[in-house]
């Protein structure tokens, strides 16, 4: 895989100067470490000004999240573990916002397979049938 670009799906592929970075501390535990080291990560994708888009993928981000896109991660101890993650994240949001569902084409069941349905119906009806208490009529 190309280190300098993000492959969201087999047609987009966004080159990693048109991300935007920035780092701050990140809460929550980690001792010494977390209060000296800027491991948080806030990774920002700005889909109004970018070159690597067509116009519809463009269209379909913008009505899916703005003019920007926007994920945190602050998970992990380490920023370069924090930055997979986001970069993971990112990649995740936008191929999910590209995928188009193929439309259900509705088809009717075959005669064979509805006739086969009903005798179904039917054997089970029998089976629970079998499982009543005969009635005194019956006895008689």
């Amino acid at each position: 895989m190309d280190e300098r670009v993000l492959r969201v799906t087999r047609t987009c592929v966004i080159p990693l100067d048109e991300l935007e970075w920035r780092f701050s501390g990140s809460g929550g535990p980690g001792g010494q470490h977390a209060n000296t080291s800027n491991t948080r990560v806030e990774l920002r994708f700005d889909i109004e000004s970018s070159r690597a888009l067509g116009p519809r993928q463009r269209a379909r981000l913008l009505a899916r999240f703005g003019p920007v896109v926007r994920v945190v991660a602050s998970e992990r101890r380490s920023q370069h573990q924090n930055r997979a993650l986001a970069l993971e994240r990112l990649q995740s949001r936008l191929a999910d916002a590209l995928h188009i569902d193929r439309p259900r084409v509705s088809t009717r069941p075959s005669r064979a397979a509805s006739q086969a349905r009903v005798e179904r119906k039917k054997t089970r009806g029998r089976q629970k049938q079998l499982r009543k208490r005969p009635s005194a009529a019956d006895e008689a």
